[in-house]
């Protein structure tokens, strides 16, 4: 596949629906690291995932039961503003263990959803009952060509507003994003993929060498909770994992790095009190990186992180 053909594709498709997300050069957040943020949490309905959900519903034929997802909040977000914006019908299931502001943020993007009981793996079946009993299309998360193509207009958004960067930190729940950049860069440049501890779908599956399901839990579960990351990702990243020829001074492209939740948290304040910025737990994994030390740049390594998401509860 030509994937910087379709992500440029998705891109012109996508462009009438979406905001071109700022940039922030910063040199006050961590000491010693100037560091370029994409500010990508200030997409509508508070994440990148917009992107892909217009990109799937552009490039599809939609049933006339409508659209159907099942999400941790963001997804669902972005599906139902994505519908609603196109005049689809959509049917959004989220477990009881969404988070406030997730699905304040569904409902404020048109669509009351349907909550289930338990965790995310409850919702996901209620989703698939509803797609086989009324002939609803369902547009997944992250494991999607479509979906794929639509976060990597992030990046490509990205180097088109003057990315100078040796290497991008990005926060991996089920890939995603990370696929959507791995396509568009092709190793180009070096990416960090940042997980939580107790959420590491694609660490679990590099070290196994293929997918695999893993528990989840922690402050960034709804964002970044897979429980097994996606093919297309983990295809893409095992090709760049491996792709190292040290006798031709080749250097690695893809790095996985973990972070705790104590880490995550403190991120979120730093942001908050040093910039000002609103982030989710998931949101902030690309600067608990850096800032626990989890992820060390070398001297003269120019970094830069971006904050995928908003949906965070604060009381205004």
């Amino acid at each position: 596949m030509d994937w910087q053909a379709e992500i440029t594709a998705a891109a012109h498709r996508i462009d009438p629906h979406i905001r071109r997300t700022p940039v922030m050069e910063v040199d006050n957040l961590i000491p010693g690291l100037d560091l370029a943020l994409k500010l990508e949490h200030l997409q509508h309905t508070g994440s990148f995932k917009p992107r892909g959900a217009f990109n799937s519903l552009l490039t599809t034929s939609v049933p006339q039961a409508g659209i159907v997802a099942a999400s941790g909040g963001n997804h669902g977000a972005a599906v139902a503003y994505a519908a609603k914006s196109l005049g689809h019908d959509c049917t959004i299931f989220i477990p009881e263990t969404a988070s406030p502001a997730k699905v304040e943020m569904i409902r404020r993007s048109g669509v009351e959803p349907i909550i289930t009981n338990g965790v995310y793996a409850n919702a996901l079946n209620a989703a698939a009952i509803f797609e086989a009993d009324h002939g609803a299309m369902s547009i997944h998360a992250y494991d999607d060509v479509g979906t794929v193509c639509g976060q990597g207009s992030v990046m490509r958004e990205w180097e088109a507003q003057g990315l100078d960067a040796d290497t991008i930190l990005i926060a991996v729940g089920g890939g995603g994003l990370i696929a959507g950049a791995m396509a568009w860069l092709g190793g180009r440049r070096k990416l960090v993929a940042v997980e939580p501890e107790t959420a590491c779908a694609l660490h679990a599956a590099l070290a196994a060498e293929t997918p695999v399901d893993v528990e989840v839990s922690g402050v960034a579960a709804s964002a970044l909770g897979a429980s097994r990351v996606g093919d297309i990702c983990f295809g893409l990243a095992s090709d760049m994992a491996s792709d190292v020829h040290s006798d031709l001074g080749k250097k690695q492209q893809i790095e996985t790095v973990l972070v705790s939740d104590s880490a995550i948290t403190a991120a979120q304040r730093s942001l908050w009190q040093n910039l000002r910025l609103a982030v989710e737990p998931g949101g902030a994994a690309t600067i608990a990186a850096l800032m626990s030390g989890a992820y060390s740049p070398q001297k003269g390594e120019r970094v830069a992180a971006l904050l995928c998401g908003a949906n965070v509860d604060i009381n205004f």
